[in-house]
């Protein structure tokens, strides 16, 4: 991967204020690779606001996790792509046959709109759980298996890669080879709390393993200065290197 460290970065603007989700973006531009936006700015918002945030030019993690009947899931992807997304995801555990009407999808919305393809991306197992919290749900597997078995199943289905957990990176890159995508969320530089993230790993670790993409929240939006933690993040990668 030839990408500059920083630009590994996605930052997510978790807010329903359009006001502070544009300031977000702002400070931490030439800082880092792109912004996420997920369920509650999504939702508080819609897509205008998206648009209106990005400029439809700073790279964007459409960060839904779209999980329905196939057919549900590619009208949502096809829209999706008028956001102009670097990359979107859906649930792997919705399936093989909705990974790939998600993939068919965007292809399909993209050389119709003369958009750029966004990256299609399987959720596996969140961050925020662990195997008791797998165990509650039905699944009796450690998460990795789970992670596993999920990433392998949306690589036959089609799609770019995969959300992962840090933990996860060396096994999915052995497993699925050196172009499928890994984007991972839950990290935290040694100087920030873990939050609720149960599976974390630093910046630099997490690309030495082989991390293609890294989501980092809280320590820059939640910093006083979103900017300069941005930057301290960036020269850590660089410095990583």
């Amino acid at each position: 991967m030839t990408l500059p460290p920083h630009e590994r970065v996605f930052v997510p603007l978790d807010t329903p204020d359009l006001g502070r989700a544009k300031a977000v973006a702002s400070d931490v531009a030439g800082h880092v690779g792109g912004v996420k936006v997920g369920k509650e700015l999504f939702t508080a918002l819609g897509p205008g606001a998206v648009l209106e945030i990005t400029g439809g030019n700073i790279p964007l993690f459409l960060d839904l996790k779209f999980h329905d009947i196939p057919n549900m899931v590619a009208g949502a992807v096809g829209s999706a792509v008028n956001m102009k997304p670097y990359m979107l995801n859906v649930h792997a555990a919705g399936g093989r046959a909705m990974m790939r009407a998600a993939a068919d999808a965007a292809g399909e919305a993209a050389a119709k709109t003369g958009l750029q393809k966004p990256l299609v991306l399987g959720v596996t197992v969140l961050t925020s759980l662990d195997d008791s919290d797998l165990r509650d749900t039905g699944i009796p597997d450690p998460a990795l298996d789970q992670v596993k078995r999920l990433a392998a199943l949306t690589q036959e289905s089609g799609l770019d890669g995969v959300v992962c957990s840090g933990r996860e990176i060396e096994n999915l890159r052995a497993q699925c080879g050196p172009d499928f995508k890994l984007v991972v969320p839950g990290i935290r530089p040694r100087w920030a709390s873990a939050d609720d993230q149960k599976r974390v790993l630093t910046p630099a670790d997490a690309v030495s393993r082989g991390a293609d993409y890294l989501v980092i929240g809280r320590p820059i939006t939640g910093a006083a200065d979103p900017a300069e933690a941005a930057g301290r993040i960036r020269d850590e990668l660089a410095e990583a290197a």
